[in-house]
């Protein structure tokens, strides 16, 4: 369609059918009008959502230019070739490297050192050709570094097909293995892989062992999960060996295990599943170490002899804390490391197993992430990690364990002379309903004035104890150098003060989260940060929901809205077990076949409370093949918006139609559509002329 034809149509948004359809549950009739829109066989399915996609792009045209610019702003501060730190694993230094022009890493290695001659082992450019959509999942080496597992989804589906690259040959094995999920574990041997396989609805449930040059046909099932609330993942402990499955609900673990050395031998059992115990496991020498919430609300690591590892034998390395959360550990030959999270802030421990000495990783800046790096080696004493903040670039350190000295290895390089002391980042608390103190993340350019008059996009998420950390994106510099302040609400739902901080946002206690969200905007604007009608938020998936629920509850505090793949039918969705991951939602949101939460759910559920009254300007964004968010949400939610809201503001709906959960593939495709998301925020927020600062 041309641009002529764009414009002749910006006054006319699209009107969806209404179909009536009669849910009924707990004596209760809902009305759904746009149910039908689940069928995507219906031809008026794929009508709907191209003519919103025609809508919005005639809606969005007058800002094509700044799209442009801001794609170009972007790109222009990404070092276009790049090269991440090596890392060694026995005499190889495995490394990718990008290339300009290109959208997709390319995975290397070199034998020996690292002026060693370069080997390609896989280039995504290569395998993405002839896709719209290209995404890679699974990429292990054999133990003897001379086989290649990969796999790859081509529809954002995330149905992955896996494959084997001999690398001494550069030649496919013939076999390819079609519905596995992204884990992998390889034997010793160097002929046997153990992989996931996918059901109906893509949870991994099914384990098998596959002997490679042989058919999948012959390959054998290790273990098939029933439950529908439980997945199945498979990997392996640092030490190579042990294989480690890994059956898991929102809320209780149980792991078995195999000795790498004899791949057809029985699994054993580390503990069986009882409802609320979660654990994590990791092996040293004779015992295993296992991390766990079993009496320990913020976990306790215990340790117990390979032999015999019931709970009964389990014996306190590290008992419970009430102001500090166990995040996890990791063991190395004469190390153990131990991640913990204080006062909403990650840091580190390292302890020498045989002096019981221990060093602390610690960093000055008020709000930042810290992660575990690539460490495959069991016996070294250097540990890598990852650090980033608001203002501080993707960093990646050296930890020598045995001296307590870091070395920086690599900054990511932020083309045209990003200066980190030119901007300010600061860790706020604002207080919710109930009291409790909400911390809020924020960063802005020095020299603005809390005035009230300050553009400012409010982020967060809230659900299944995922803590949303403060990192650096040279691409939000160009909201930054416009003026905008940008700030993280850490709200109830993720585990940023703890577990209990998750704990009270889930289940019957899910609103805090949305109050949270609405207490940390009122906040920043009772302290002049900003203004409601300068006031933009944004979140994705479960953070969509908290995007709806909050313009249901509080749609005056705010001016725009970005919700990603919106999680907004929450009732109707995980009331259908044969969808993606709606049984294990039963233990984060409860199941609504209990009245209780039925009820609870249905209070806050977006779709299901919108009402007659004024939304702020909205952008709703969807991907067709998504399995995790059906497209269907976002496309409901949006038509019973236009039939209900009484205001004149802007709501768009942008379908990706060859895409999924997590948007376009391929880093110039996902630029434009920030670029796209950006201009949409400025634009409504009269900020499309405004030129970045010096």
């Amino acid at each position: 369609m041309n641009k002529d034809n764009l414009s002749r149509n910006i006054s006319k948004p699209p009107i969806a059918d209404k179909q009536p359809q009669v849910l009924e549950l707990h004596g209760e009739q809902r009305i759904d009008n746009y149910f039908w829109m689940r069928d995507i066989e219906n031809p008026k399915v794929i009508a709907y959502l191209e003519a919103e996609n025609t809508y919005t792009a005639a809606m969005m045209q007058h800002t094509e230019a700044l799209q442009t610019k801001l794609y170009n702003e972007m790109l222009a501060r990404i070092k276009e070739t790049d090269l991440s730190v090596p890392y060694r694993k026995d005499d190889y230094y495995y490394y990718v490297r990008t290339e300009e022009g290109k959208a997709y890493p390319i995975f290397c290695r070199k034998k020996g050192s690292l002026e060693a001659p370069e080997e390609i082992l896989l280039d995504e450019n290569e395998l993405a050709k002839g896709y719209d959509f290209f995404s890679l999942g699974v990429i292990a080496i054999s133990p003897n570094h001379q086989i290649l597992a990969y796999s790859v989804d081509t529809s954002g589906s995330e149905q992955y097909t896996l494959y084997f690259l001999d690398l001494t040959t550069f030649e496919l094995s013939s076999e390819s293995i079609p519905d596995t999920y992204f884990s992998l574990a390889w034997a010793n041997d160097n002929q046997t892989v153990f992989y996931t396989k996918i059901d109906e609805a893509n949870r991994p449930y099914q384990l098998f062992r596959h002997t490679l040059g042989t058919s999948p046909s012959e390959d054998v099932l290790i273990y098939e999960e029933p439950d529908e609330s439980y997945h199945l993942y498979v990997g392996k402990t640092r030490s190579q060996e042990y294989i480690l499955m890994n059956l898991q609900s929102s809320i209780t673990t149980e792991i078995h295990y195999l000795d790498a050395n004899n791949s057809t031998d029985n699994w054993k059992i580390i503990h069986p599943r009882t409802t609320g115990i979660e654990y994590n496991v990791d092996h040293h020498s004779d015992y295993f170490y296992i991390v766990t919430n079993e009496k320990a609300t913020n976990f306790k690591l215990v340790k117990t002899p390979v032999t015999s590892p019931a709970k009964e034998n389990w014996q306190i390395v590290i008992p419970h804390q009430e102001d500090v959360l166990l995040l996890g550990i990791s063991l190395f030959a004469k190390y153990l490391v131990i991640y913990e999270r204080k006062g909403g802030l990650e840091t580190a421990r390292v302890q020498n197993l045989l002096t019981s000495d221990e060093s602390n990783i610690t960093f000055p800046e008020p709000t930042y992430e810290f992660s575990e790096g690539n460490n495959p080696e069991f016996n070294t004493t250097i540990l890598r990690f990852s650090y980033t903040s608001l203002i501080t670039p993707q960093s990646v350190f050296d930890y020598d364990m045995e001296t307590h000295q870091r070395e920086l290895k690599k900054e990511l390089e932020v083309i045209g002379g990003y200066d980190k002391t030119q901007y300010q980042s600061e860790w706020l608390m604002a207080t919710a309903q109930d009291g409790t103190k909400v911390p809020i993340s924020i960063v802005y350019k020095k020299g603005i004035k809390k005035d009230g008059q300050n553009p400012l996009l409010l982020t967060g998420y809230g659900a299944y104890g995922y803590s949303y950390s403060a990192t650096f994106s040279s691409n939000r510099l160009s909201l930054l150098d416009r003026g905008v302040v940008f700030a993280i609400a850490h709200i109830r739902g993720g585990e940023e003060m703890g577990r209990k901080w998750y704990e009270n946002g889930k289940f019957l206690h899910k609103k805090n989260t949305f109050t949270d969200f609405i207490a940390c905007a009122e906040y920043l604007i009772a302290e002049k940060w900003t203004a409601s009608d300068r006031l933009a938020i944004s979140g994705g998936s479960a953070g969509g929901l908290l995007m709806g629920a909050v313009i249901n509850m509080r749609p005056d505090l705010f001016k725009v809205v970005v919700a990603d793949v919106p999680f907004v039918d929450i009732v109707t969705t995980i009331l259908d077990t044969s969808l993606p991951l709606s049984a294990m939602e039963w233990e984060e949101w409860g199941n609504p076949n209990d009245k209780v939460y039925y009820d609870y759910m249905k209070s806050y559920s977006p779709y299901d409370n919108v009402e007659a009254k004024d939304y702020p300007d909205l952008l709703i964004l969807a991907g067709l093949n998504d399995s995790r968010v059906k497209y269907w949400e976002p496309a409901k939610w949006t038509a019973k918006l236009r039939e209900l809201k009484t205001d004149n503001n802007v709501l768009l709906l942008k379908t990706n139609m060859g895409a999924g959960h997590s948007g376009a593939s391929g880093r110039y495709e996902s630029l434009r559509e920030l670029a796209f998301e950006y201009a949409f925020i400025l634009d409504r927020l009269g900020l499309g002329n405004i030129k970045p600062l010096a």
